[in-house]
């Protein structure tokens, strides 16, 4: 079984803010193959459903955490509680502020790079070693980041992000088959 966290914020108040693009992923996802989000389990919304490759069947869970960003470990690591997975199946899709609007980049192990939900999840799983699937959301000097976030894109912004939830809709397939390094030569052709 792999996992797919989308992390983000709940709320209706958080629904446009640029640390929500894990949240837009999985929507995205889920809508595009048809999976709904209907439980909550360990402080997570989640959807269950199987991907079918050539070769093989792989049970996945899409998962929102609902404790908010900064504790977004607690909830991926009920989720290693409750479910068959390792950190090594968990597949987190994040905000960065360090990448250009809507550029995507792929990594399978590291530390949190500054991003709080990621060190949440690191800390709580205790382990390093899971994908994560960062999208840019760039940054801009003049705003303290802890409100950058927080705030809707511009539009010109909004249309390259969207850009990038749907180049990662398109690449969970490859991640969810294992097949990092191709996903990562198809959208990192710029190395």
């Amino acid at each position: 079984m792999k996992l797919i966290v989308g992390l983000g914020n709940p709320g209706k108040e958080y629904e446009e803010t640029k640390h929500n693009i894990g949240y837009w992923v999985v929507d995205a996802f889920a809508g595009q193959h048809h999976i709904s989000l209907p439980e909550i389990k360990g402080e997570a919304r989640i959807g269950r459903s199987r991907w079918r490759s050539a070769h093989e069947e792989i049970d996945f869970l899409l998962v929102k955490p609902l404790t908010f960003m900064n504790r977004s470990g607690r909830s991926v690591r009920a989720m290693l509680d409750l479910f068959p997975v390792s950190p090594s199946d968990i597949i987190v899709i994040f905000d960065d502020l360090d990448l250009p609007c809507g550029r995507i980049r792929l990594r399978s192990k590291g530390g949190a790079g500054g991003h709080r939900g990621v060190g949440s999840v690191i800390e709580e799983v205790g382990a390093e070693a899971f994908i994560r699937l960062k999208i840019g959301i760039g940054r801009d000097p003049q705003c303290n980041p802890s409100d950058y976030v927080l705030n809707p894109f511009r539009p010109d912004d909004k249309r390259l992000v969207l850009n990038g939830v749907e180049k990662a809709v398109a690449l969970l397939p490859l991640l969810l088959e294992g097949r990092l390094t191709e996903a990562m030569n198809k959208y990192h052709p710029e190395r």
